[in-house]
């Protein structure tokens, strides 16, 4: 009797455990609406849509380079799979031109699509649910007067069971807090601004935050660095390994222009966003600047006085950039007889020692964020693939090596680098890892410096 009483109780509570679990898993359908209903919005509505857009950088997930914008298929590559991006066009049987006002809001606030299926969080849901009412309002506006694209996404490309979306219920119990953000009243407005945009349609923390085992950001290592399209993305806090610390006023001339004199070009997932965020006004500009400049701290004494150091043996009396005499630099002595140096002199520093101002000229070594990093991922990625010219603009542009380089020869030249440029141990695994570039198996979207692949104007965004 008390083997069935037991075997009861587990039953009733597999029950009750199903039951809760179908509740929290299921979402209704929210009806499809006829594009008649929403097919008029007023003009200033849908440029602010347009502006938040380009803050989401929405374009560069949802596009394919070289078709339609917004019209999904991008293949996006996760620890877990591949997934491929959804059609975002009003399109009525393949993208959102069914959806109401309050199925694109739920999409944002709760990450659930307007069948009711639980959306994966490579969209970014848990920053998207931070937007206000009104500038959702403004984006849906922008995206439902986009013209419409019948395209169907490949199917994503998972595990099995990842393939079952109402597991994503555990995952959104676990790690995500739905939610408007909430300005602090302790902080300025201009503060609370970029706040607002960073974490919220700027998404800042889903490439420059560390992610755990389950794919979810580790909140204890805010904007502490991440990976994004087989890139690094760089610390931007108190860990930044750039050279000369960054600060409110680089960080907003680097967001308008894509580049500067200290912190060099945008490269890779980056350059798209200083593409779009160069749209904005300065004002939100600023405010982002702000914001990510508090959440690096100040610089301690140590990195200030060598920061302090570099600026004048960079910078002219105007505060220009100037070529640094190498001559009587005993480093240069004392990694001379490294195998990279002779490459180096014969591929890199016709360039990287010229002199010439950025955009246009390579940055000196001493100055890179890149050759001082952690990871050499993105100076791996620099080597193979350069950087290629912007359409139809002037842009920052690099040769890529990977053609008249071996492996070998780019994992001697990187080692080299490190040791003459920084005072920072060795990498490890170089070799290897230019290996697995090379051959694919790291992933690696290049898209030019200054110019936006995926830009509406090269896509035909603009109607």
């Amino acid at each position: 009797m008390r083997v069935i009483r037991f075997l009861s109780v587990l039953v009733i509570l597999a029950i009750i455990a199903a039951v809760g679990f179908f509740a929290l898993t299921s979402h209704a359908e929210i009806p499809a609406e006829e594009a008649s209903a929403h097919s008029q919005f007023d003009a200033q509505l849908i440029a602010h849509g347009e502006a938040l857009a380009s803050v989401g950088n929405c374009i560069a997930c949802h596009t394919v380079p070289g078709k339609q914008a917004f019209a999904g298929g991008l293949a996006i590559p996760t620890p877990f799979g591949t997934l491929y991006s959804t059609n975002i066009t009003p399109d009525p049987e393949t993208g959102i031109g069914r959806w109401s006002e309050a199925a694109f809001n739920r999409a944002m606030r709760e990450g659930v699509d307007r069948e009711g299926n639980n959306l994966y969080p490579a969209f970014p849901f848990d920053h998207f649910t931070h937007v206000t009412d009104e500038d959702n309002r403004a984006l849906y506006a922008y995206l439902m007067t986009r013209a419409p694209v019948h395209a169907v996404a490949p199917a994503n490309q998972l595990p099995f069971p990842l393939t079952l979306r109402p597991l994503l219920a555990g995952w959104k119990l676990l790690f995500f807090r739905e939610g408007a953000f909430t300005p602090d009243p302790a902080q300025s407005d201009a503060w609370n601004r970029g706040a607002y945009l960073a974490e919220g349609l700027g998404h800042c923390g889903a490439c420059h935050t560390p992610r755990n085992s389950l794919g979810a950001e580790d909140a204890s290592r805010h904007f502490a660095g991440g990976e994004a399209e087989g890139w690094h993305a760089f610390a931007i806090n108190a860990a930044s390994a750039a050279p000369i610390p960054w600060d409110k006023d680089s960080i907003a001339f680097y967001l308008r222009h894509g580049w500067h004199q200290f912190h060099g070009v945008a490269g890779g997932p980056m350059a798209e966003v200083t593409g779009n965020l160069g749209s904005l006004p300065d004002s939100d500009i600023d405010a982002i600047a702000t914001y990510v400049a508090s959440n690096m701290g100040q610089p301690s004494a140590d990195k200030t006085a060598k920061a302090d150091e570099l600026r004048k043996a960079f910078s002219g009396d105007q505060g220009e950039l100037i070529k640094v005499s190498t001559e009587q630099n005993p480093t240069v002595a004392k990694t001379a007889s490294m195998p990279g140096a002779a490459i180096y002199m014969a591929t890199c520093s016709t360039c990287h020692e010229s002199g010439r101002p950025p955009p246009f000229g390579g940055m000196n070594f001493g100055l890179s964020t890149a050759i001082h990093a952690p990871s050499p991922q993105n100076a791996i990625n620099i080597a193979l693939y350069g950087l290629p010219p912007a359409d139809g603009q002037p842009s920052a542009v690099m040769p890529a090596f990977g053609g008249s380089l071996n492996d070998a020869q780019i994992a001697d030249l990187l080692v080299y680098l490190r040791a003459r440029f920084t005072d920072q141990g060795p990498w490890q695994d170089v070799a290897s890892l230019v290996a697995k570039t090379r051959s694919g198996k790291i992933k690696v979207t290049v898209v030019p410096s200054d110019g936006i692949e995926r830009a509406p104007l090269n896509v035909g965004a603009k109607e």
